[in-house]
C-alpha cells in the first residue's frame, strides 16, 4: 500500500470517528438532555410529581437556559473539543440530578442548566464536527452528525414507553437515563480527546487582532439568524403537543406514546437522505423548501384532526426539523469558516429565542380565546405563518446571495 492509500485510509477512518463521536454527543446532550421531558412529563404527571403548570414552568425554564446558553456558547472563550466534553460530563449529571431531587423549584433550576449544556453542545458539536469533515474531504458526512438528535429523541422515547412496563418509577427513570447516557457518552469523549482540533483552512486563518478581541457580528447573517428564529417559534408547538394531540383521538398510550419515537426516527433518517443531495443542491433553496413542509405539518392538526393527521404532521415537522438544522448550521459556518463558534452561538440563540416565544405567544392567546383547543389552534396557524415568510426570505434573498458568490 502506498503512501497515499495509507492518508486516504486515514482520513476516512478519522471522518467515520467523528461522524461517530458528534452523533452520539448529539444524541446525549439533545435527544435526553434536551427533550427527554417529552415523553417522561407524563409519568411524572402519574406519579404525582408535576401538573400541568408545573410542567409548563420546567419546560419554560429549559427553553429559558437554551436561550442563555446559546448567547454564552461563543463568549467562553474554549475550544470547541473542551465545550464538547464539559457540555456532555454536566448533561449526565443533571439528568440523573432530577431523578435525586424532589421539588419543582429544583427541578426548574436543573431543566434550565440541562438547557444552557443542550445550547453548549450543539454549538461546540457543530463546530467540532463540521470543521473536522470540512478539513478531511468529508463534508457530504453532516447527515450522519445530526442524525444523532432524531436517534437520541427516538431511544429516549422508546425507554420511556418500555421502562414503566417494570414498574420503574419516573424519578427512577430519569436515573437511568443519566446512566445510559453517560455510558454512551465515552465514545465522543475518548474521540474528541484524540481529535480536538482540525487544522485551520489556508483560507481562513484570523489576524492576530481578530483572535484576541471579542466575536463580531458576522456579515451576513442576520437574515439567516431571523429565519433561524422563525424555525424555533415554528416548530416547538408541535413538537411539545404531537403526543398530547395524538391522546386527544387515541387514548391508548401504546399508541399514543409512539408519537414521540416517530418523531424522532424521522429527523434521525430525513438528515442522512438530504445530506447525499446537498452535493448538487443550493443549501438556502433546501432550507426554504423544509420550511414550507414543516408548515404544513404544522397546519395538519388543525384541518385534519386525526390520527392519520397527527401521523403526518410528526412525519413532516420530525422530517424537516434537523434538516433545517443540519442545513442552517452548515449555511452559517460557510459564511464565517475562521470563527465558527460565533455565528453557531448567534443562530442557536435566535432559534431558542423563538422557541421561548412559542409557549408565551400561545399563552396570550389563550387569555385572549377561552377555549383552549382553539388557541393552540390560532398559535399553530400563526407559527405557520412564520414560517412561510421565512421560507419566501430564503427562496429569494438567500438564493440571490449563492447565484452571486
Amino acid at each position: 500500500m502506498n503512501e497515499s492509500s495509507i492518508l486516504h485510509a486515514a482520513r476516512r477512518r478519522d471522518a467515520r470517528l467523528v461522524c461517530l463521536a458528534a452523533m452520539i454527543a448529539l444524541a446525549v446532550a439533545m435527544g435526553v438532555g434536551r427533550f427527554a421531558f417529552t415523553p417522561l412529563f407524563p409519568l411524572m404527571v402519574r406519579d404525582g410529581l408535576l401538573d400541568a403548570p408545573s410542567g409548563a414552568l420546567l419546560a419554560a425554564s429549559n427553553y429559558l437556559g437554551y436561550l442563555v446558553g446559546a448567547l454564552l456558547a461563543a463568549r467562553l472563550g474554549l475550544r470547541p473539543a473542551t465545550l464538547l466534553a464539559l457540555g456532555l460530563l454536566a448533561t449526565v449529571t443533571v439528568t440523573a440530578a432530577v431523578g435525586w431531587a424532589s421539588s419543582v423549584a429544583t427541578w426548574t433550576v436543573l431543566r434550565f442548566v440541562a438547557g444552557a449544556l443542550s445550547a453548549w453542545t450543539l454549538v461546540a458539536t457543530t463546530a467540532w464536527g463540521l470543521g473536522w469533515l470540512a478539513s478531511l474531504g468529508r463534508p457530504h458526512l453532516a447527515g450522519a452528525l445530526f442524525a444523532g438528535v432524531g436517534l437520541g429523541i427516538a431511544a429516549a422515547g422508546v425507554f420511556c414507553l418500555v421502562a414503566p412496563g417494570f414498574e420503574a418509577s419516573a424519578l427512577a427513570l430519569w436515573v437511568d437515563l443519566g446512566a445510559l447516557a453517560a455510558l454512551a457518552s465515552i465514545v465522543p469523549l475518548l474521540v474528541s480527546l484524540r481529535l480536538p482540533a482540525p487544522p485551520p483552512m489556508a483560507d481562513a486563518a484570523p489576524s492576530a487582532h481578530a483572535a484576541h478581541s471579542p466575536p463580531a457580528a458576522p456579515a451576513g447573517t442576520a437574515g439567516l439568524v431571523a429565519c433561524y428564529a422563525l424555525f424555533g417559534f415554528g416548530y416547538i408547538l408541535p413538537a411539545t403537543y404531537l403526543p398530547a394531540l395524538a391522546r386527544q383521538v387515541v387514548d391508548d398510550p401504546h399508541v399514543f406514546g409512539w408519537a414521540w419515537p416517530l418523531f424522532g426516527s424521522a429527523a434521525a433518517i430525513s438528515t442522512i437522505v438530504v445530506a447525499a443531495l446537498l452535493k448538487s443542491a443550493n443549501r438556502a433553496a433546501v432550507w426554504a423548501t423544509c420550511h414550507l413542509a414543516m408548515a404544513l405539518g404544522v397546519l395538519l392538526p388543525i384541518v385534519w384532526p386525526a390520527l392519520s393527521g397527527v401521523i403526518a404532521s410528526a412525519l413532516l415537522v420530525g422530517g424537516t426539523f434537523m434538516v433545517i438544522t443540519m442545513v442552517g448550521m452548515q449555511e452559517a459556518r460557510g459564511r464565517v469558516a475562521h470563527n465558527p463558534t460565533a455565528v453557531l452561538g448567534r443562530m442557536t440563540a435566535g432559534f431558542a429565542f423563538g422557541q421561548l416565544m412559542g409557549p408565551i405567544v400561545s399563552a396570550a392567546i389563550g387569555h385572549v380565546v377561552s377555549d383552549h383547543t382553539i388557541a393552540l389552534d390560532l398559535a399553530l396557524a400563526l407559527s405557520a405563518a412564520g414560517l412561510l415568510a421565512s421560507a419566501w426570505y430564503l427562496w429569494r434573498h438567500e438564493r440571490r446571495h449563492h447565484s452571486t458568490n
